[in-house]
């Protein structure tokens, strides 16, 4: 649908740095559906576009989300990182990745 939270990031980086402050935190447990290696999502402005995979194509539509119910993760550490590093897109041209696909940024 046309909504503009399609797809959630979220960098790997910053799912280690949480687990270094003491979190006992996995893939997926941000409610994240892609992390990625080396990307650091919180600087790319929104409306760039963004490829993934050979064919599928996204645009950033957000930064960040307010976090209206307190999850576990915030009960556990005070805090969580999605609401301030967690990005948000919408689906340009739909398709399948894989685990180790290219991740490329492209114009805005």
């Amino acid at each position: 649908g046309p909504w503009h939270r399609q797809v959630s990031f979220l960098s790997s980086e910053s799912i280690d740095s949480a687990r270094e402050s003491g979190l006992d935190v996995a893939f997926g447990d941000f409610a994240e559906n892609i992390a990625t290696k080396g990307i650091e999502w919180k600087t790319i402005p929104i409306g760039t576009r963004v490829r993934l995979g050979d064919y599928v194509e996204v645009e950033i539509t957000q930064i960040g989300k307010e976090c209206h119910n307190k999850c576990a993760i915030y009960y556990q550490a005070g805090d969580c990182i999605m609401p301030k590093e967690g990005i948000f897109a919408r689906v340009l041209t739909g398709g399948k990745i894989r685990c180790g696909d290219t991740v490329s940024i492209e114009a805005s």
